[in-house]
C-alpha cells in the first residue's frame, strides 16, 4: 500500500507575496514529497503557484485594520478550511496568519505548525505604550494558544524572539533562517557602473517604515555638502499597509535634484547593474531580501541598525549601519562611497561572498525541510 504525502499547507495574505519569498521553500518540500496547498488572497499569480504543482485556495485576507467581527470572521473561515483540508503541517507566513492563523489551527485540530514571524517593524522594540501593549498581547498569544508542543517559530533573524518571549537558542521552539533563499544564478555578480555619479537604489515597497525619507533627505544633505550622488527607487505604493506613501509625495520627491522615483520593476538584478549601492534606512526587518538580492550582485548595503538589517550588513565589512533616522549618518556614508571606488569594490565582493556562504536557496530550504521534519516526527 503506498504512504500518502504528507500534506503541507502555507498561510499568505497574497499570492504576490507568497510568490515573491516562498517559492524555492515550497518546491523544495514538493521535491521532499510533500502535497503542497496554498491558501492566500488570490489574485494575479494563481496561474504560478499552479505551474509549480502547488494547489491555491483562495482566501480573503486584507491586511489593514479591520474590526473584531471581520477578525472573527476571517479565523472562522480559515478555519473551516484547514478542517477540510487536514494539513499534516500548517506554514504561517508573516505576522498577520502568524496569529490568526494561529488560532484558526487550534481551532481546527490541526497538529503541526510552522509560524514563521517575518519581521516585527515597532512590535519588536518601541518603547511607546502601544507598541509594548502589543508585544505583551503577542507573547501571551505564542506563549498559549498559538506555541505549545505542536509549534515551531520560524525567524530570520536573532534579534526577534527575545522580544516575543522566545528563546533562539531553543531548537524544540525556534528555529532561525537566513531569509528565504537566492538563487545566485539570478542575481550574478556585476562590474560596477562608472562613478561619479555615485548611483544607490532602493528597491522596496514605498512605505514610510522602510526609511524612503531618510533616503531622500541623505541625498539632499549629500549633495548640499558637493558629493555626486542620485538616488533611484524603485517600487510601489502598497495601499493596503497603513504606512504606505502616497504617488503625491513620491512624485514631489522626484521633482528633486537627484532623486527618481522609478516605479515597481521585475529586472531587480538590473537595477544593480546600473548602481553601485544599496540603500534601506528601514524601521526593522526580518531579513531584507532587497539587501541579499544587492548583496548577491556584488553591492554594498546601507542600512538602519535595527533588527533584520544588523543580522546582514557588518559595519565596514560588507556595507555600513547607520542610526535609524539619522539622515546626516547616511549622508556621510555617500560621502565616502562617492571617493572611494576601492572600498565600494571591496564592499561588494565581501557582500556577494557572505550571501553565497549561507543565504542561498539551499541553505534555507536544508534548514525548513529539518523543521518539517523534526515536527513531524515530534510525538503530540
Amino acid at each position: 500500500m503506498t504512504r500518502p504525502k504528507p500534506k503541507l499547507l502555507y498561510v499568505a495574505t497574497e499570492d504576490w507575496f507568497f510568490c515573491s519569498h516562498f517559492l524555492p521553500m515550497a518546491r523544495a518540500a514538493r521535491d521532499a514529497g510533500f502535497e503542497v496547498v496554498v491558501a492566500c488572497r488570490v489574485r494575479d499569480h494563481g496561474e504560478a503557484i499552479e505551474r509549480e504543482g502547488f494547489r491555491p485556495v483562495a482566501v480573503d485576507a486584507e491586511r489593514r485594520d479591520r474590526g473584531p467581527a471581520d477578525v472573527w470572521r476571517y479565523v472562522r473561515m480559515l478555519a473551516g478550511l484547514l478542517r477540510r483540508e487536514r494539513p499534516d503541517i500548517v506554514h504561517l507566513l508573516a505576522m498577520q496568519p502568524v496569529i490568526l492563523g494561529g488560532i484558526a489551527a487550534r481551532l481546527a485540530g490541526v497538529p503541526r505548525r510552522v509560524c514563521a514571524v517575518t519581521g516585527l517593524g515597532p512590535v519588536g522594540g518601541s518603547p511607546s505604550p502601544k507598541w509594548r501593549a502589543v508585544r505583551a498581547a503577542i507573547r501571551a498569544l505564542f506563549a498559549g494558544p498559538i506555541g505549545g508542543r505542536g509549534s515551531i517559530f520560524l525567524f530570520e533573524n536573532r534579534d526577534d524572539p527575545p522580544a516575543l518571549g522566545l528563546d533562539p537558542a531553543d531548537p524544540d521552539e525556534v528555529a532561525v533562517v537566513n531569509g528565504a533563499g537566492i538563487d545566485p544564478a539570478a542575481f550574478p555578480a556585476a562590474p560596477m557602473p562608472p562613478c561619479p555619479p555615485l548611483r544607490v537604489a532602493t528597491v522596496a515597497r514605498m512605505l514610510w517604515t522602510k526609511g524612503v525619507d531618510t533616503a531622500v533627505e541623505a541625498v539632499r544633505l549629500a549633495r548640499a555638502g558637493g558629493v555626486d550622488v542620485e538616488l533611484s527607487l524603485y517600487g510601489a505604493p502598497d495601499p493596503s499597509n497603513a504606512t504606505t506613501i502616497d504617488e503625491a509625495t513620491l512624485r514631489e520627491w522626484s521633482a528633486r535634484p537627484g532623486v527618481r522615483w522609478q516605479g515597481p520593476t521585475r529586472d531587480v538584478a538590473g537595477v544593480w547593474r546600473d548602481h553601485h549601492a544599496a540603500v534601506l534606512p528601514s524601521h526593522g526587518e526580518g531579513m531584507p531580501r532587497s539587501l541579499i538580492e544587492a548583496a548577491c550582485c556584488g553591492r554594498p548595503l546601507l542600512a538602519t541598525d535595527v533588527s533584520g538589517c544588523r543580522s546582514l550588513v557588518r559595519d565596514g565589512h560588507n556595507g555600513f549601519l547607520t542610526p535609524l533616522g539619522d539622515a546626516a549618518a547616511l549622508a556621510d556614508r555617500f560621502a565616502r562611497l562617492a571617493r572611494d571606488p576601492a572600498l565600494l569594490a571591496r564592499l561588494g565582493e565581501a557582500a556577494r561572498a557572505d550571501i553565497l556562504a549561507g543565504y542561498t536557496e539551499h541553505h534555507v530550504a536544508s534548514t525548513v525541510l529539518a523543521v518539517y521534519r523534526r515536527l513531524l516526527e515530534r510525538p503530540l
